[in-house]
């Protein structure tokens, strides 16, 4: 089932952005979506997360780009995950207190699906 959803993903991503790497597949949600950032400035892995909510062919697919802090500089690195539709509501409500928690309780569990995330353990 994990692998039908990954093609399915990197089919809907393919009629989206006409390209095939993640980097550029998160700078075209950026250039052509309205996202909603929730940053975490004290939190020692994320730096920020965005929703992206994007209608395909009459349906609508929610996506996180998560950019998580460099330790060896002030940047973070871009992820993207497929998401479901109450990720947004539920991250917002609880990366406050901690984005590190939200982010594995809510975000993470998308990774496996989600081939332009990254393994974590």
């Amino acid at each position: 089932m994990k692998h039908i959803a990954t093609i399915i993903l990197g089919l809907l991503l393919s009629n989206l952005v006409y390209s095939q790497t993640c980097d550029e597949q998160i700078e075209y949600l950026e250039d052509n979506y309205y996202g909603t950032t929730y940053n975490s400035p004290t939190s020692a892995a994320i730096s920020k997360v965005t929703f992206y909510e994007v209608t395909i062919d009459y349906r609508t697919v929610h996506f996180a780009v998560v950019c998580f802090k460099s330790k060896y500089s002030y940047g973070c690195s871009e992820y993207l995950y497929q998401v479901g539709s109450n990720t947004k509501y539920n991250y917002s409500m609880n990366y406050l207190d901690s984005a590190g928690k939200a982010f594995w309780s809510y975000i993470e569990p998308y990774g496996d699906n989600s081939p332009c995330a990254p393994e974590l353990d």
